[in-house]
């Protein structure tokens, strides 16, 4: 009888157990997350000018290096250091005494070379007439055609020679070649110099100045389209200065090299600045501004919204019913604390902008 009862007390206590497991898992009810409390901002647009930002280099229109053609002495300066000079002004001599002589003795030699040549003519006019009356060799008259040659042979080569002197000494007097500014001059007077040696000074013109910079092969359409537009709006090119000063004057593009550079994969292009009161000088680097396609009216949100993962950026955009759900966007110019979006929102969304690091896609929000 107490074996039948212990028996039958494991099997109420075995049959307790299973009902009491069937019983909580199918009435045990999921217990949903609590809501993630959140900070959201209404996408809004504004106008905007989205800039790209390039190096530059600027270049002076016009620059060439002042270098001396005969050998002497500097006798005369006739420009100050850093003066500003016409086109055919005189900037250094070089002693003229002995190219002055060269040239007075070449046109010496032209002179006598000459009254040979006219004493030979008048004798072979001569022998000519003879020889038609037959009262003279012909062998006379072959000679002096010969002479004739000859002397006007001498004339041509002492003609030469007066060209040549005349070159010479007027290669003692430089000039400016055009209008512009002087450097600092690299030599003295009384200095010695060779033809080429040394560097005198650098002219170089002082009028539009150009800006020279590179762009990736992927841009080259852009800037192909500005180009074949013929004209581009005024405020397209900006120039940073050093001091992070705006320069005044908006630029144009002007030029775009041949070919992109097998190497380096990037293509030269140039944009052209008035330079009216001589802000920009040649060799200062700066920053060019090209204004982009985030122009006008854009659609603005705070960078710390965007999050990204595997090279993709996105939002989480608040639902009406109080979920989030991932947006992929493709941003634009980075305007501070705030980027540009060219795809993907539209005015008037929510998104999250702070407790972004506890969401996930199809999450409840809270607004805090």
């Amino acid at each position: 009888m107490k074996h039948v009862i212990r028996n039958s007390f494991v099997l109420l206590v075995v049959l307790a157990m299973i009902m009491s497991s069937c019983g909580g898992s199918g009435g045990q009810t999921a217990v949903a997350p609590p809501p993630v409390s959140v900070s959201t901002y209404q996408v809004a647009s504004r106008p905007v000018t989205g800039l790209d930002n390039y190096p530059a280099t600027l270049v002076a229109v016009n620059e060439v290096e002042i270098r001396p053609q005969v050998s002497g002495y500097v006798t005369q300066i006739f420009v100050k250091d850093g003066q500003k000079v016409s086109r055919g002004q005189k900037l250094y001599e070089i002693d003229q005494s002995k190219y002055l002589a060269a040239k007075n003795q070449a046109e010496a030699s032209l002179a006598s070379a000459q009254a040979n040549l006219a004493r030979v003519e008048k004798d072979v006019e001569r022998y000519e007439r003879l020889d038609q009356k037959e009262a003279i060799a012909r062998q006379v008259l072959d000679n002096a055609r010969a002479e004739l040659l000859a002397a006007e042979a001498q004339v041509q080569a002492a003609e030469a020679q007066v060209a040549s002197a005349g070159t010479d000494l007027q290669y003692t007097l430089i000039t400016a070649p055009f209008a512009g500014q002087v450097g600092i001059s690299q030599v003295r007077v009384g200095g010695q110099v060779s033809p080429g040696q040394p560097l005198l000074n650098t002219i170089s013109s002082s009028g539009p100045i150009q800006v020279d910079f590179v762009i990736n092969e992927k841009e080259i359409p852009r800037f192909n389209r500005l180009m074949n537009a013929g004209s581009s709006p005024d405020s397209l090119f900006t120039l940073r200065l050093g001091d992070e000063s705006v320069y005044p004057y908006p630029g144009k593009l002007v030029t775009m090299d041949r070919a992109v550079g097998r190497q380096s994969g990037t293509l030269n292009v140039r944009v052209a600045f008035p330079n009216p009161e001589g802000m920009l000088v040649p060799g200062m680097t700066a920053m060019l501004q090209v204004v982009n396609q985030d122009y006008g009216e854009q659609v603005v949100i705070p960078y710390k919204a965007v999050t990204e993962q595997m090279g993709e950026y996105f939002v989480y955009v608040i639902a009406a019913d109080s979920t989030v759900s991932q947006q992929t966007l493709s941003l634009g110019t980075v305007l501070g604390p705030e980027v540009v979006v060219r795809e993907g929102l539209d005015a008037g969304q929510n998104i999250v902008v702070e407790g972004i690091q506890k969401l996930r896609q199809g999450a409840k929000v809270q607004l805090q």
